[in-house]
Protein backbone atom coordinates (compact mmCIF):
# COMPACT_ATOMS: atom_id res chain seq x y z
CA UNK A 1 0.00 0.00 0.00
CA UNK A 2 1.51 3.53 -0.57
CA UNK A 3 2.81 6.09 1.77
CA UNK A 4 1.85 9.56 1.56
CA UNK A 5 3.48 12.49 3.07
CA UNK A 6 2.18 15.79 2.64
CA UNK A 7 4.71 19.31 2.86
CA UNK A 8 4.18 23.17 1.67
CA UNK A 9 1.34 24.16 4.17
CA UNK A 10 1.79 27.52 6.24
CA UNK A 11 0.44 30.41 6.79
CA UNK A 12 -0.83 33.38 4.75
CA UNK A 13 -2.42 36.32 4.32
CA UNK A 14 -5.76 36.73 1.55
CA UNK A 15 -4.81 37.25 -1.96
CA UNK A 16 -1.04 35.34 -0.98
CA UNK A 17 -0.19 31.94 -2.98
CA UNK A 18 1.18 28.40 -1.27
CA UNK A 19 2.47 25.09 -3.22
CA UNK A 20 1.47 21.41 -1.35
CA UNK A 21 3.32 18.47 -2.28
CA UNK A 22 2.56 14.88 -1.71
CA UNK A 23 5.49 12.66 -2.00
CA UNK A 24 4.22 9.03 -2.54
CA UNK A 25 6.49 5.87 -1.78
CA UNK A 26 5.17 2.14 -2.29
CA UNK A 27 3.32 0.55 -5.15
CA UNK A 28 3.94 1.90 -8.46
CA UNK A 29 2.78 5.89 -8.43
CA UNK A 30 1.61 6.17 -12.08
CA UNK A 31 -1.14 3.42 -11.22
CA UNK A 32 -2.82 5.91 -8.57
CA UNK A 33 -5.71 8.19 -9.10
CA UNK A 34 -5.03 11.36 -6.85
CA UNK A 35 -6.63 14.17 -4.85
CA UNK A 36 -6.58 16.38 -2.54
CA UNK A 37 -9.15 17.18 0.17
CA UNK A 38 -9.53 19.59 2.89
CA UNK A 39 -11.28 19.88 6.03
CA UNK A 40 -11.85 22.42 8.30
CA UNK A 41 -12.56 22.74 12.17
CA UNK A 42 -16.03 21.23 12.42
CA UNK A 43 -16.93 20.90 9.05
CA UNK A 44 -16.51 17.40 7.03
CA UNK A 45 -13.47 16.77 4.87
CA UNK A 46 -14.11 17.99 1.32
CA UNK A 47 -13.09 17.38 -1.99
CA UNK A 48 -10.97 19.47 -2.99
CA UNK A 49 -9.31 18.68 -6.91
CA UNK A 50 -7.95 15.43 -8.05
CA UNK A 51 -5.99 14.31 -11.46
CA UNK A 52 -6.24 10.91 -13.34
CA UNK A 53 -3.25 8.91 -14.01
CA UNK A 54 -1.47 10.67 -16.59
CA UNK A 55 -2.11 13.68 -15.52
CA UNK A 56 -3.76 14.84 -18.51
CA UNK A 57 -7.59 15.15 -16.75
CA UNK A 58 -8.04 17.14 -13.72
CA UNK A 59 -11.04 17.99 -11.73
CA UNK A 60 -11.90 20.70 -8.85
CA UNK A 61 -15.08 21.89 -6.62
CA UNK A 62 -16.10 24.71 -7.63
CA UNK A 63 -14.59 27.04 -4.37
CA UNK A 64 -11.28 26.02 -5.67
CA UNK A 65 -12.06 26.74 -9.53
CA UNK A 66 -9.81 28.83 -11.35
CA UNK A 67 -7.91 29.38 -8.43
CA UNK A 68 -6.09 26.20 -7.95
CA UNK A 69 -3.87 23.31 -9.81
CA UNK A 70 -3.37 20.15 -9.56
CA UNK A 71 -0.20 18.33 -11.04
CA UNK A 72 1.71 15.49 -10.77
CA UNK A 73 5.55 14.29 -11.84
CA UNK A 74 5.38 10.71 -12.38
CA UNK A 75 9.34 10.49 -12.60
CA UNK A 76 8.91 12.30 -9.15
CA UNK A 77 6.13 10.36 -7.49
CA UNK A 78 4.88 13.32 -6.33
CA UNK A 79 1.71 15.38 -6.54
CA UNK A 80 1.38 19.01 -6.27
CA UNK A 81 -1.21 21.59 -5.63
CA UNK A 82 -0.93 24.95 -6.57
CA UNK A 83 -3.36 27.60 -4.65
CA UNK A 84 -3.28 30.99 -6.13
CA UNK A 85 -5.96 33.95 -4.46
CA UNK A 86 -6.25 32.23 -1.23
CA UNK A 87 -9.03 33.23 0.99
CA UNK A 88 -9.87 32.51 5.06
CA UNK A 89 -12.57 30.23 3.76
CA UNK A 90 -9.32 28.08 2.79
CA UNK A 91 -8.29 27.42 6.13
CA UNK A 92 -7.89 23.95 6.71
CA UNK A 93 -6.14 20.84 7.03
CA UNK A 94 -5.31 19.55 3.55
CA UNK A 95 -5.09 15.73 3.00
CA UNK A 96 -3.40 13.57 -0.06
CA UNK A 97 -5.15 10.64 -0.88
CA UNK A 98 -4.97 7.74 -3.26
CA UNK A 99 -6.40 5.47 -5.10
CA UNK A 100 -6.52 2.50 -7.47
CA UNK A 101 -9.72 3.21 -9.18
CA UNK A 102 -10.99 6.11 -11.34
CA UNK A 103 -12.53 9.60 -11.11
CA UNK A 104 -14.22 10.21 -7.15
CA UNK A 105 -14.69 13.16 -5.43
CA UNK A 106 -15.90 10.99 -2.63
CA UNK A 107 -13.05 10.35 0.57
CA UNK A 108 -14.39 6.99 1.34
CA UNK A 109 -13.59 6.12 -2.04
CA UNK A 110 -9.57 6.37 -1.65
CA UNK A 111 -7.23 3.95 -0.21
CA UNK A 112 -4.38 6.00 0.77
CA UNK A 113 -4.34 9.18 3.04
CA UNK A 114 -1.44 11.47 4.35
CA UNK A 115 -1.02 12.54 7.65
CA UNK A 116 -2.42 16.42 6.63
CA UNK A 117 -0.57 19.78 6.04
CA UNK A 118 -2.39 22.44 8.02
CA UNK A 119 -3.34 25.76 6.00
CA UNK A 120 -4.43 28.96 7.76
CA UNK A 121 -5.22 32.22 5.71
CA UNK A 122 -5.49 35.32 7.74
CA UNK A 123 -8.02 38.22 6.25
Amino acid sequence: QAQLVESGGGWVQAGGSLRLSCAVSGPTFSNYFMAWFRQAPGKDREFVAAINRSGGSTYYSRSVKGRFTISRDNAKNTVYLQMNSLKPEDTAVYYCAARAGGVSDASDRYDCWGQGTQVTVAS
